[in-house]
This record gives structure tokens, C-alpha cells and sequence, in this order.
């Protein structure tokens, strides 16, 4: 068995780089873009007003000015003002030529052209000079994953389309006898395959393109033809199968068909029967069929992985710390990802912690980590979690 740290480790040098594509901003949410976007224009690009109200040389309380035309967003003033002149101008118009300042329109009295300015004026200038946001030239950094914000950032730089990484095909296949799909009626000895579909929706919401194929029975023929299914994948996860038992034949005839096998069995729990390598072209990893295993391990190096090819830092899944709200017992020689909850009080380990409950993971909206052997831990200790 290998520590989890050296099969993230491996697991990353199996990546391979993935080709780019440009994607117009429409869509480009939650894309990996790829290369720097590089502003094309000041923004604002002329000196714009702050408020509605008028812009004048100088103000003076008291003082009496001649009003002489208006700027509006769109449409500004196209002359130049003069002593005693002012222009009427609205929020993010462009400022006259001639004008060092705006006065605001609640303090200043008008009667028809003519404008007297209140005798308790602000200091503010209420201007936004040129370039205030950012200047030609400035660049938003690649790699990042784009935001609702990074968008409207991109179209005020004046850039249409972004160039982004493809989005990493990844078929997802489970094994065994004894799944059938959601909506079929099993069997007595039956179940219903529910982690291809969590990993699916996890797929989607990393940006990947998931393909979801038939069921893989414990044959080899049943296996072959899943696998032939998988061309075109750039990440292949079968999902049990891949353990010693009489039955768990995707290991065995994987490595048969052609698989490069990096590592099999990682010291953790749950989740320990992990496998990985290359099958052809493609990355493989092989996780336990335990509901809740393979889930973790979707969480802990499926989503490294996947974000690794969308071209992200190649790091493990962030963590946080916090406050226990209960005691903890120590730890095994394995390290552990608990099923939690974090609450006003702190994070809270269930008591059931079997790797086959997903009515458990289904509460949790964290997971625990112990480190091997890691001591009973009291209230109040502050520890790491991965945020679910």
C-alpha cells in the first residue's frame, strides 16, 4: 500500500496535457482559461462623472454659473467650458474639457439656465479619471477557472473569446452482477448502481464531459466490450471490480488488455482498494465499489486529477480546519476520511461511519480527515476537513 500523498503523486504524473479550444464569453462560464486575456482599452476610457449633477471649472459656495449644454452616457458634451459656464452631466458620462470637478445635483438650485451652487459643498471631485478600473494592457492571469465575475471583467477588457482547455472526456463504467439501473426492477440478489451517477454529477460540476456506458458484468467478455465502449476517453473510472476477490475480475483482465498499472492499493479508509495506470491513450482509475468509498475517492483524486488536466495546479483537494464539536477516539494505522457535519458548534463525525451507507454521506457536508494514528482528539482541537 502506498500513503495517499504518493498516489496523488502518481496519479498526476499519468495526466496528459489536453487540447484547447476558444469559446465565446456566452460560454465560458466555469471554463479553464488557458492563456492571460489582455485588456484592450482604458477603462473608463475618458474621465467619467461619478454622479448626476454639473460639471464646472471651480466651485465656490454661492457661486452663479450659466448652464451651456449636458453630457450623458453616450452622448457627451462636445465643447469646451468657459468661466461661468457649466454642463448639466449624468453618472458615467464623459467629463467636458475645461471641467475640474462635479458638484452634485442636491446641492445646486436651478432656475431655467442658470445654476447657484449651495454654500456647504462637499471636497469629492466626483470625477473617475481614465484608466481608474484598469489600463490598456492589463492582463487577467491564466490558468483560472472563469467566474460570473472574470466574464464581465473580460467583456469591459473588450475580449469576445477566451481560449480555454477542452473539456476531458471521462467514461464512467460500473462492474458486477449483481447492479442494475435505477428504474429496472433487480432481483433478489440485486442492487441498484448508484455511484456512476454521483460521479457523473460530479463530472459535470468540474467541467468534464462525462459518458456514462452499460454496466460491466463479471466476464470477460462483459468487460471487453466496456472497455472497447471507453475510445475517446481521456480518463476511463471503472467502479469496483477492482479488489482480490473471486469476482473482481476488472484488475485481472485490465492489465491483460493492456493496462499500465501505476499502483494498486492505497493505506486509507474508506477506499483502500484503489487502482490506477494507462489503458491505451487514456488515464484509468479503478475504485471500490463501496457507495461511499468510491465517492471519497472521487473527492479526494478524481477531482485532483480532472482539474490537473483542465490545466489547474496539480494539487490535492483544499482543506480547511475547524473546531471539534465532540470528542474523537484515535485513529488506525490507515488514514481516515470521516463522514461530517460542520455546524455552528464545529464539525461532528456520525457515529456510522460503514463505507456502504450513503443515507450518512448524504447528511455530511464534510469529510473529517485523520492522519494515521493520529491521537484521540478532544473538544475544542481544530482539524482538517475537505469541504463536500
Amino acid at each position: 500500500m502506498i500513503s495517499v500523498g504518493e498516489a496523488l503523486d502518481q496519479l498526476f504524473a499519468l495526466v496528459a496535457p489536453l487540447g484547447t479550444e476558444t469559446v465565446g464569453l456566452c460560454h465560458a462560464l466555469d471554463r479553464v482559461m488557458v492563456t492571460d486575456a489582455v485588456a484592450q482599452r482604458d477603462q473608463p476610457p475618458f474621465p467619467a462623472s461619478a454622479m448626476d449633477g454639473y460639471a464646472v471649472m471651480r466651485a465656490e459656495p454661492g457661486l452663479a454659473l450659466t448652464v451651456v449644454g449636458e453630457s450623458a452616457a453616450g452622448h457627451g458634451f462636445g465643447g469646451t467650458l468657459a468661466p461661468g459656464q457649466a454642463v448639466r452631466i449624468f453618472t458615467g458620462a464623459p467629463v467636458p474639457k475645461g471641467a475640474s470637478r462635479v458638484v452634485i445635483q442636491e446641492d445646486v438650485t436651478r432656475d431655467g439656465d442658470t445654476i447657484t451652487l449651495g454654500r456647504n459643498l462637499d471636497i469629492s471631485d466626483h470625477i473617475r479619471p481614465a484608466g481608474n478600473d484598469f489600463s490598456a494592457g492589463f492582463r487577467m492571469k491564466a490558468a483560472r477557472r472563469l467566474t460570473p465575475n472574470d466574464i464581465a471583467l473580460l467583456a469591459s477588457m473588450n475580449i469576445a473569446a477566451v481560449t480555454v482547455t477542452r473539456r476531458p472526456v471521462v467514461a464512467l463504467i460500473s462492474t458486477g452482477d449483481e447492479l442494475v439501473m435505477p428504474g429496472e426492477a433487480p432481483g433478489p440478489d440485486q442492487i441498484i448502481a448508484s455511484n456512476t451517477f454521483g460521479l457523473y454529477a460530479q463530472m459535470q460540476q468540474l467541467g468534464a464531459e462525462p459518458r456514462l456506458l452499460p454496466i460491466g458484468r463479471d466476464t470477460v467478455a462483459s468487460m471487453t466490450q466496456a472497455l472497447d465502449l471507453t475510445h475517446g476517453a481521456d480518463l476511463i473510472i471503472t467502479v469496483g471490480g477492482a479488489s482480490v476477490g473471486d469476482h473482481d475480475i476488472v484488475g485481472r483482465m485490465a492489465q491483460e488488455l493492456g493496462l499500465e498499472r501505476c499502483f494498486y492499493k492505497v493505506a486509507m479508509r474508506p477506499g483502500k482498494p484503489l487502482m490506477a495506470g494507462r489503458y491505451g491513450n487514456a488515464m484509468m482509475i479503478g475504485l471500490p465499489g463501496n457507495p461511499v468509498s468510491a465517492v471519497v475517492c472521487g473527492h479526494v483524486f478524481v477531482a485532483p486529477v480532472v482539474r490537473a488536466m483542465l490545466g489547474l495546479p496539480a494539487e490535492a483537494a483544499p482543506r480547511q480546519l475547524a473546531r471539534l464539536a465532540q470528542d474523537i477516539g484515535p485513529n488506525g494505522p490507515r488514514e481516515h476520511y470521516m463522514r461530517a457535519h460542520l455546524g455552528p458548534q464545529g464539525l461532528q463525525a456520525f457515529d456510522r461511519q460503514d463505507s456502504s451507507l450513503l443515507s450518512v454521506l448524504g447528511q455530511a457536508n464534510a469529510l473529517l480527515v485523520r492522519a494515521p494514528s493520529d491521537p484521540a482528539r478532544p473538544v475544542g482541537d481544530h482539524m482538517a476537513y475537505i469541504p463536500l
